[in-house]
């Protein structure tokens, strides 16, 4: 099932511990929400990075990292910081992260409105793509937030 949530931010929801969001696949997260990942999983932006310069990590893949308490799925979208996501990649991601969601259990990921900020995408194609992917897995619930704000 996916909810959106019209503003919010993703880390301060209530009961969720899986994350998930947009990566280009240069190992690039200087900017927006990807930043505020590198920050907060520094050791898993270290990995991702290594996986991107080793050529492990390409459009449409997903390095889901184990932080602890929870999953962080990153989720390939774009070639470079410098261009824009791919529908497609988007599509391919999602459906692998939810694969591996329910064969570990996980019931809940939230995310940002991931593809159309830095991205460049048309939100409602993004938001078509989520709902056509998800609609199989209603086991697990996506929590997208449209637009950031910290509270």
């Amino acid at each position: 099932m996916v909810t959106y949530l019209d503003s919010g931010n993703i880390f301060n929801l209530p009961d969720v511990k899986n994350y998930a969001h947009g990566c280009n696949c240069a190992g690039a997260m200087g900017k927006g929400i990807a930043l505020q990942f590198k920050e907060k999983y520094n050791q898993m932006y270290l990995e991702y990075k290594k996986r991107c310069k080793d050529g492990d990590f390409s459009l449409g893949d997903v390095f889901s990292y184990d932080y602890g308490e929870g999953t962080v799925f990153n989720l390939g979208t774009q070639k470079t910081w410098k261009t824009k996501a791919e529908l497609k990649a988007i599509e391919d991601s999602l459906l692998k992260m939810l694969v591996y969601a329910r064969q570990n259990g996980i019931e809940k990921i939230a995310l940002p409105k991931i593809g159309a900020g830095l991205g460049s995408l048309v939100w409602d194609d993004v938001k078509a793509t989520i709902n056509r992917v998800a609609k199989d897995y209603d086991d697990i619930d996506l929590i997208v937030v449209e637009n950031y704000r910290n509270i």
